[in-house]
């Protein structure tokens, strides 16, 4: 497989609304893999369609925060699940990261790129703190 950049290039998506910890030490495992890290950040729509609920920061905070990582080269949006091949082969990737949570779920997309499934830091989940935060807990 050809790529159109130098280095491993790695890619990764998300949500991270309410950015926390366990968004940081994924981000930072992910780019560890590779020369750069890109992430696809899902866009409102996107994140209300797999959630059930809008995310409490909009998608241009969200991706300026991410954006001001050192770990990650570079932001997207991402508009649909079922686009993954698509942002993989438009962002060049050579390694997709994603979270244990969704272990088996990405595979048939090894014909594009590596698929690895890093695990999630123990205890912290957003859906956890936003209810917290709402007194729902």
């Amino acid at each position: 497989m050809t790529s159109r950049h130098d280095g491993v290039r790695v890619l990764t998506f998300g949500t991270f609304d309410v950015f926390h910890s366990g968004h940081l030490r994924l981000l930072e495992r992910a780019a560890a893999l590779g020369d750069e890290l890109v992430v696809g950040i899902s866009s409102d729509e996107l994140n209300e369609a797999k959630k059930g609920r809008a995310p409490v920061y909009a998608l241009a905070d969200r991706m300026a925060i991410v954006r001001a990582l050192r770990c990650v080269a570079g932001v997207f949006v991402e508009r649909s699940l079922e686009a993954k091949r698509e942002y993989l082969v438009e962002q060049g990737a050579d390694v997709l990261v994603m979270g244990d949570d969704w272990t088996g779920r990405f595979d048939h997309l090894s014909d594009v790129c590596e698929v690895r499934y890093l695990p999630r830091t123990p205890s912290v989940s957003t859906t956890a703190i936003i209810e917290q935060i709402r007194g729902e807990t």
